[in-house]
């Protein structure tokens, strides 16, 4: 079973903090989440650092990184 870590993160869309659970086995991973405020979708990626810290970023599906 794995751990579910709750994190607040910035829409890209609205602005707005929400709240969102992360699955650690998602980790080196992207998906594709609606907000919970304007309902847009927001692209996650999930890693992992060496020292074992989750790290999630953000980003609006047209956006280019």
């Amino acid at each position: 079973m794995s751990a579910l870590h709750q994190q607040h993160v910035d829409c890209p869309y609205c602005g707005e903090s929400i709240e969102v659970l992360i699955d650690e086995s998602e980790a080196g991973q992207q998906y594709i989440e609606d907000c919970q405020v304007c309902c847009r979708p927001i692209l996650f990626h999930v890693a992992m650092s060496v020292e074992g810290e989750l790290s999630v970023s953000v980003h609006d599906e047209n956006e280019t990184f």
